[in-house]
């Protein structure tokens, strides 16, 4: 898995112009899935991303997570994040997973953030056609792989 974290002060999710998902304060987590992820990937994303201390304190210092600062989650599928881009100028997603794993796994992790975070995640709506709004916070962006969680 892969993630894509962005700190927000405001991000919205529409879907022919219905808006899908909105936050205030909080992440836009755009999420990769490929087919060797895992339930323990899941898990491990899950708790980094809800413990990720990246919002500002009394002294201005990135010490707190989503909970300090009562932030929400706006999930969005992305399997875009596991573009191959080493061949030739069309990208190949051969690593994404497909719905039928992809889409279990994506709501998973929505009802396992809901649980993490105490609050209910919002989210896009998987494979359709997607406009998002963000408005960037720092700007604070975050990349984490589940590849990762093994390298110490």
């Amino acid at each position: 898995m892969r993630a894509v974290i962005q700190r927000v002060t405001q991000a919205n999710c529409k879907v022919n112009d219905e808006t899908t998902g909105e936050i205030g304060l909080g992440f836009l987590v755009l999420l990769g899935i490929e087919d060797a992820d895992t339930d323990d990937d899941l898990q491990w994303l899950a708790q980094k991303i809800a413990n990720l201390r990246v919002f500002s304190d009394e002294n201005g210092l990135m010490n707190k997570a989503l909970a300090d600062v009562d932030g929400g989650v706006l999930l969005i599928s992305q399997f875009t994040l596991f573009a191959q881009t080493k061949k030739g100028n069309r990208p190949s997603f051969i690593r994404a997973a497909k719905p039928d794993k992809a889409i279990p796994m994506y709501e998973q992790m929505i009802k396992t953030m809901t649980e993490l975070t105490g609050k209910k995640v919002e989210a896009g709506i998987f494979g359709a056609d997607m406009k998002i709004n963000l408005l960037n916070d720092g700007p604070v962006t975050i990349i984490m792989d589940t590849k990762d969680k093994d390298n110490h």
